[in-house]
């Protein structure tokens, strides 16, 4: 490591001894007050909003739909309360563009208590009464039998045309279908569209945008939820043994550290090994089979994931896959096999540290908890603010009209002049919106909702970040251990935190929302020019978005070792930070190699987690153990709750393991300034572990003979 003074010059000056530290200093003063005192109206104006949403938004209008008055379908407590379902007059007058600009189709909607369930017509229904009783299910109100049908339909009171229709999210679209590669409604494929034309079933397709996909997906998705009720206790087993496994692999690493180490890099190049292997034995076991040589390309998308495992090709990706990241894992490990030794008497450390703080282990769920009433707030305000809008009615019109699309009032359009000069249209249900104040700040409400959550979200995570470290920098410094220890290490931590670090929580949370915030603007900005033509302006965007993710890296590993710092010494955050910062440079070298080197390893330690749990579950849902056979639930998608119990073990390791990262963060900063502070002689001895001083090649001095 460079010793000379220009080196010191520039990254600044090694701590100095002092004999009156004892770790974590209790006698603090508050810091960033101002950026504390900003929080807290942010907050206040935050909860403003939630209440002003909550006063004028109807989250009715996400869960219900909508008929052409205005009105809920199946609303209980209201006349409609039994008719859930909204069917639309003529549905192929949804495939007009104008539903892309006004997201409402230009027909009658109303409320039926059910969808229909045969083709007829108004014509032929009319001649027989039975018929028409059925029929005027599904017309307006104040329809008789004396009325003629001309009438009828010059008034809209009645559809041309019903045809046999199934519920979809509530709505009523036509039961479409294949019958030997043609498109069918109800088994035919022609109908009478009401006006004696006879017309295809395909010309159904644009009206309900793709009708056959959504069957598809409804089908999936139905086949899905079916799964998960068959095997959610399965599932729920699955995530248990993960936290058990985890909590297993904490206790191991308390006690045999160095051992469970090395035991853990030799597991994971066994199960990528397995891996690999496994999928070799797929690859060469599909040799011959018919339609096992079509490649990805030419299959595409499949609704019915099962059929990609049919393919010789999917198991060669998953094998190369494999492949590379055994290489990688080898390689890092060969190069870096001197630095593991340094890693591992780290993380012996961390797990006498986790020792003497075991509450620490569970303090991620205080931090879950925070964050889940954080995301509840942010997710039910952006509800009730995007459903704050009032009803808007607009002419809908066939045939030419000066008024068409212009807002009207359905109570009194019969009697109106744009009625009198427009005789065939309608004032129908376009959109919520409104023109107040409110309506028009709406927008910025959604934007300050989004920051805020950020913010709140932020300020929850640094909030751990900085107890934590609190913690475990109490036992670093303690000179015997645990007697010069807190007697609850955490909640003091907490207190002081909360006490006496709100500001500097909120100002490093800030620094990294504004970040986060241009990211989700330059998203939109790429989402809006998918369409451009102008690949300056797209590749501009992409370098905008390369240099704000690694701002955003970068800010949340100085936030990190700046919170350690705050929580050490209790200054404010950019003092801490520049600390931090220039503590690290003088470290370059060490910070580099050992602490990344620590972070590999314990992300080994997440990736054993979920391979054994997942290899456990694969075997098990996919019935390729004839033990199982009887015992396994019989599913539609076996990876489906694969899928579910892997990325449930990755996040409840990751909330285990987030808990040691900490630690071990925390002692790397501490040893740094050990190796500054002291140097070994009675006076200023080492405070680091024997075993990070074997290793060092640092040893303290004898105490002189008195």
């Amino acid at each position: 490591m460079p010793e000379d003074g220009d080196f010191y010059g520039k990254n600044g000056e090694p701590r100095k001894y002092d004999p009156t530290f004892k770790g974590p200093i209790q006698n603090r003063g508050c810091t960033d007050i101002v950026c504390c005192i900003l929080f807290i109206v942010a907050v206040l104006g935050y909860i403003a909003v939630g209440i002003l949403a909550w006063s004028q938004g109807d989250p009715r209008k996400v869960i219900y739909p909508t008929d052409s008055r205005g009105q809920f379908c199946g609303q209980a407590g209201t006349p409609l309360e039994k008719k859930p379902f909204l069917f639309y007059f003529n549905i192929m007058k949804c495939a007009s563009p104008m539903v892309l600009l006004e997201f409402q189709c230009p027909t009658t909607q109303m409320c039926v208590d059910k969808c229909p369930e045969k083709f007829m017509t108004l014509l032929k229904a009319y001649a027989n009464r039975k018929d028409f009783d059925y029929y005027k299910n599904f017309c307006k109100e104040g329809v008789t039998n004396t009325m003629g049908i001309p009438e009828i339909l010059k008034l809209g009171l009645c559809p041309a045309m019903l045809t046999p229709s199934k519920p979809f999210t509530r709505r009523c679209f036509p039961a479409l279908g294949q019958k030997g590669g043609v498109i069918t409604v109800g088994n035919h494929s022609h109908f009478d569209d009401g006006t004696g034309n006879m017309r295809d079933a395909k010309d159904l397709v644009d009206g309900v945008k793709n009708a056959t996909v959504v069957i598809e997906a409804r089908q999936v998705v139905m086949k899905i939820f079916e799964d998960y009720t068959q095997s959610w206790y399965w599932i729920l087993l699955g995530l248990v043994i993960a936290m058990l496994t985890s909590l297993l692999f904490i206790i191991l690493l308390r006690f045999l550290a160095g051992i469970m180490v090395w035991v853990m890099i030799a597991m994971v190049i066994l199960v990528l090994g397995y891996g690999i292997f496994h999928c070799y034995m797929e690859y060469a076991a599909l040799k011959g089979e018919p339609g096992s040589n079509v490649t990805l390309q030419e299959l595409g998308f499949q609704t019915d994931f099962t059929v990609y495992l049919q393919i010789r090709q999917t198991w060669l990706a998953f094998m190369i896959i494999l492949a590379i990241v055994e290489v990688i894992i080898i390689l890092l490990l060969i190069f870096l096999r001197k630095r593991i030794l340094i890693a591992v008497a780290l993380i012996k450390e961390a797990s006498r540290a986790i020792g003497h703080v075991m509450c620490s282990l569970f303090y991620p769920l205080f931090t879950f908890l925070l964050l889940a009433m954080v995301i509840a707030y942010w997710a039910v305000t952006a509800v009730f603010l995007s459903t704050s809008n009032e009803p808007i009615y607009k002419v809908f019109n066939e045939t030419e009209c000066e008024h068409s699309r212009k807002t009207c009032d359905p109570a009194n359009y019969t009697t109106s002049s744009m009625k009198a000069q427009c005789p065939d249209s309608e004032c129908l249900f376009a959109f919520y919106g409104g023109e107040t104040v409110y309506h028009k700040y709406l927008i910025g409400l959604q934007f300050y909702n989004v920051f805020l959550f950020f913010w709140c979200a932020n300020f929850v995570t640094a909030l751990g970040q900085m107890t934590l470290a609190g913690a475990f920098a109490s036992y670093y410094w303690a000179f015997v251990k645990p007697d010069d220890m807190p007697a609850f290490p955490v909640f003091s931590s907490l207190g002081r935190s909360l006490r006496y670090h709100t500001g500097t929580l909120a100002f490093g949370s800030l620094i990294l929302s504004i970040i986060q915030i241009i990211r989700v603007l330059l998203e939109y900005l790429d989402h809006k020019l998918k369409g451009a033509q102008n690949k300056f302006a797209k590749f501009l965007l992409c370098c905008l978005k390369c240099c704000f993710w690694c701002l955003e890296k970068f800010i949340k590993f100085l936030n990190r070792n700046a919170y350690i710092m705050v929580a050490i010494y209790g200054k404010n955050f950019c003092t801490s930070a520049r600390d931090a910062f220039l503590l690290l440079m003088r470290n370059m070298i060490r910070v580099a190699v050992l602490d990344k080197v620590t972070d590999f390893l314990l992300f080994l330690g997440k990736l054993l987690i979920v391979g054994l749990v997942g290899i456990f579950a694969f075997f098990f849902f996919s019935g390729r153990v004839k033990a199982f056979e009887d015992t396994a639930p019989h599913l539609h998608y076996y990876w489906v709750p694969i899928l579910t119990v892997v990325v449930g073990s990755y996040l409840i390791a990751h909330g285990f393991f987030s808990v040691y990262a900490m630690c071990v963060d925390t002692l790397f900063l501490c040893f740094l300034e050990d190796l500054e502070r002291n140097d070994g002689s009675p006076e200023r001895p080492y405070l680091m572990p024997e075993s990070l001083r074997k290793v060092l090649n640092k040893k303290n001095k004898a105490e002189p003979a008195e």
